[in-house]
Parts: C-alpha cells; sequence; structure tokens
C-alpha cells in the first residue's frame, strides 16, 4: 500500500471537508466564486510548477490533455453546482447528497464499463436513495417548486459532476498532478469568464476576500494537487473509504462553528446516505443481475 499517497488524500479530503464554511464567508454568488478560486489556484499551481522544475520535465500526452480538458469541465461544473447548493441547503445536507458519488460511479462503471451491478449494490443505490429524501424533507417532494428550491438539484447534478470528474481521471498517468490541475483550473477560467458578473467584487471586506483566496489557493490549487498526486496510486477502494474524511469534516465544522441541528429524520438520511455508501465499497457478493 502507497502509505504517502493515503496520507496526501486524506489531507486533502480533510481540507475540502472545510469547504462549505469558507464558501458561506466568501460574500460572493456560486460562479463568480468558482471562477475567481480557478484564477488564484492557476496563479499557485503555475508557481509551484516552475519552482520544482516541473515544467522542464512533464511528458505531454495529447490523449491525456483531452482527457483532462473534459475531466476539467466536470470539475468545474461539480464546484458551481456545489455552491448552489450551499445557498440552499445546509452545508451538511448538502455534503450528504455530494458524496452520493461513489454510487454514481458504480453506475458509471455498469453502464459504461460493463461491470456487472450486484444485488448488493441495487441495495446501495435504493438505501441512498431513500437517505437522500429524508434528508431534504419528504415535503420537498410534494411539488415541483418546493423540490427545485430545496437545493436539492444542485447538490445531486454536483455529486454527479464530481463522479463523473472521479471516472475521467483515474487513468490518468503520463501528465503531472501539476499539469493535470493547472489545465483544469485553466478550463474553469475559460468556461465562466463569459458569465461572471464583476460588480460582485465592489464593497467585499478584507475577511470576504480572505476566505475567497483561501477557497483558491487552498481548497483548489493545493486540495486538488494532493487529490489527483495520490488517487492514480489508490486502489479505488482505499479511495472510497477515504473520502469519507471530507463529510464527517465538514458536518462537524457545520455542527461546532454554525450551529446547525439537523431533525431526527434528516440524521436517518444521513445514516442511510452513509450506509448505503458503505456497501458500494464492501466486498461485492456473487449475486448480480
Amino acid at each position: 500500500m502507497n502509505i504517502s499517497a493515503m496520507i496526501k488524500l486524506t489531507i486533502s479530503m480533510a481540507i475540502f471537508g472545510s469547504i462549505g464554511f469558507f464558501t458561506v464567508n466568501t460574500g460572493i454568488p456560486a460562479l463568480e466564486l468558482v471562477f475567481v478560486r480557478c484564477i488564484f489556484a492557476t496563479i499557485f499551481l503555475s508557481l509551484m510548477w516552475y519552482l520544482t522544475g516541473g515544467h522542464k520535465t512533464e511528458q505531454w500526452n495529447k490523449k491525456e490533455i483531452y482527457q483532462t480538458i473534459l475531466c476539467g469541465v466536470f470539475l468545474v461544473l461539480n464546484w458551481v453546482f456545489l455552491f448552489k447548493a450551499f445557498e440552499e441547503m445546509a452545508i451538511s445536507i448538502t455534503i450528504s447528497i455530494y458524496n452520493l458519488a461513489p454510487i454514481f460511479v458504480l453506475l458509471l462503471g455498469t453502464l459504461f464499463l460493463r461491470e456487472r451491478l450486484t444485488i448488493q449494490g441495487i441495495m446501495a443505490i435504493a438505501t441512498c436513495f431513500v437517505g437522500s429524501i429524508f434528508i431534504v424533507g419528504i415535503g420537498n417532494f410534494q411539488s415541483i417548486e418546493q423540490f427545485m428550491n430545496s437545493g436539492f438539484v444542485w447538490a445531486l447534478l454536483s455529486a454527479i459532476c464530481y463522479a463523473l470528474t472521479m471516472f475521467t481521471s483515474k487513468t490518468l498517468q503520463s501528465l503531472s498532478p501539476y499539469a493535470t490541475t493547472f489545465i483544469q483550473t485553466i478550463v474553469g477560467v475559460v468556461m465562466l469568464l463569459p458569465f461572471s458578473n464583476f460588480d460582485v467584487f465592489v464593497g467585499l471586506t478584507g475577511m470576504n476576500w480572505l476566505f475567497i483566496i483561501g477557497t483558491g489557493l487552498i481548497h483548489t490549487g493545493f486540495v486538488y494537487y494532493l487529490f489527483f498526486d495520490s488517487i492514480r496510486n489508490l486502489p479505488t477502494i482505499v479511495v472510497s473509504v477515504l473520502t469519507f474524511v471530507d463529510p464527517v469534516v465538514a458536518i462537524l465544522l457545520d455542527t461546532l462553528l454554525l450551529d446547525f441541528r439537523p431533525s431526527l429524520l434528516q440524521s436517518l438520511g444521513i445514516l442511510l446516505v452513509f450506509g448505503g455508501i458503505v456497501l458500494t465499497i464492501l466486498k461485492p457478493r456473487k449475486q448480480s443481475i
């Protein structure tokens, strides 16, 4: 087992768990936050890439460049949807839905890699589905308007894009983590520039800028360097287990610092979602469909 890769992934997930706390203190909308964090991350990664001399020894692979660009599109959409969800729902609720990503990875493997869906996998999907309804609240599913305003759709779209990010990045080998993350943050700048409203940056406080820069340098540049450097050196089962560090940290911070108190039904839903995710990383049974 690659202990160094495990430590890097654990650190990245622990730091990423605080992103919700940072996001709600930036004072700007989701799209503009992702745009500015991509700028800061690109600057940070460029500097680190240059100082380490990695740009001189980079092994460029055309196929992996295209794959990284596609991965970058999914990653940026994942950020935008996640931050939109933070605007509508509590951090703990959003993160619980967001961490349905392993379920979607399971479905992607079934659809595109011809992996057979086991009975255990079906149980995991059903458990997470019921848990998601409990988390958002049954009342929010009684009308389309309530459902759309709950933030559930944004969180779900974020989970899907996160799954697509993991799915498309798992086979990257030639490009360094610097090159991988650099390309993806550049994709973010290009994607979001035409849609960004720069008026939202007027009148921000110094504390707002501190949280904005933090999400760019720490949660984007540093975290995703660690993430892409570690994920390629670890088996899927280990990656799936260590991603639990992210929601644990997020829920603790939401509870301790933002005074979030889930209802009994929401607590049950959170347990069901994580129980379903655990089913996806346990050794599958022989039965399949």
